[in-house]
């Protein structure tokens, strides 16, 4: 079921990449110059990259949980991939902030802004996550690896 979520996800996203994002900016470019909006395109494209890397690399996650393989190194580097992702995710929002406030401050719409906030956030609260779980799991890896040794 997790894998149909994650496959819907991933449809969605992509959904929204080919069809909504041009649409999008075919509307906003017969109102407003190009150059305006261009960069918040460019970076919501690039945050599809690391998206789209970060769904891959937890399929493989439940892929490794599907095999009984769930506490090997290959589930650390998997987390430690989505950890990346959600902070390029980040990243690239937080730095798409400042072209968001133009926008925002040229049509008096504080809430696009608040978008891009709660996305940056969202992104750097899932790291985090993921952060913690690959510290968890390599420590459970590690007293695996010890326990085998003593007996």
């Amino acid at each position: 079921m997790l894998r149909a979520v994650v496959f819907l996800i991933g449809i969605a996203i992509l959904a929204l990449c080919v069809i909504g994002l041009p649409s999008t900016f075919d509307e906003t470019a017969a109102h407003y110059s190009k150059l305006d909006y261009l960069p918040i395109y460019i970076f919501m494209y690039a945050s599809a990259i690391p998206f789209f890397a970060a769904l891959v690399q937890s399929l493989r996650l439940l892929s490794y949980i599907d095999k009984n393989t769930a506490f090997s190194e290959l589930s650390v580097k998997a987390l430690k991939i989505i950890k990346y992702c959600g902070v390029a995710i980040g990243i690239l929002y937080a730095a798409c902030l400042p072209f968001l406030f133009q926008i925002a401050d040229k049509d008096d719409a504080p809430g696009v802004l608040a978008i891009g906030l709660v996305v940056a956030f969202a992104s750097f609260v899932i790291a985090v996550f993921a952060a913690v779980l690959q510290k968890l799991l390599q420590n459970a890896i590690d007293i695996k690896s010890e326990n085998d040794l003593t007996i």
